[in-house]
């Protein structure tokens, strides 16, 4: 992700410095004062774009007979769910960061940089939002039992 001057990419699009046209995935959103997103937001958002994630492994483990099959769905569930959790605290750091940092600055017209809150912040987001479809992906497929028989 560059962390160019977003005046530049307004001036490209005709936009004005004061509207945001970036999501909550891109530096330049918290750059240009856009608000940190909960955890039931960025799901909301998984869920309106139908975001399936892009694990393998867990078509991998779909195409597995059961009782495998739902024990390694459950395998991954538990990782995933572990690095959810450790991706949401870490989000919730950079929020309070960003807060801080807000709070802290004087407005400078003339100066349009990202800095690494920005960058971490969104890129925290993105792993957030990828965990999320990852679990809704998981727990779809838990919520159908192949038959035992399955194949033979």
């Amino acid at each position: 992700m560059s962390c160019t001057s977003p005046q530049t990419s307004a001036a490209h699009s005709g936009a004005s410095r004061s509207q945001n046209w970036y999501d909550p995935g891109h530096p330049w959103y918290y750059l240009l004062g856009g608000k940190v997103p909960g955890p039931k937001s960025i799901l909301k958002s998984v869920i309106a774009r139908d975001y399936l994630g892009h694990i393998d492994e867990i078509k991998d483990a779909e195409a597995l007979c059961e009782p495998k099959r739902s024990e390694q769905l459950r395998r991954l569930r538990n990782r995933i769910t572990n690095q959810y959790k450790v991706d949401l605290e870490r989000y919730r750091e950079l929020a309070r960061e960003l807060q801080q940092k807000r709070l802290s600055d004087a407005p400078q017209d003339d100066v349009n940089r990202c800095e690494s809150v920005h960058t971490s912040l969104a890129l925290k987001h993105n792993h957030i939002y990828n965990d999320l479809a990852h679990l809704r992906c998981i727990n779809a497929a838990l919520s159908v039992q192949r038959d035992l028989f399955n194949g033979l």
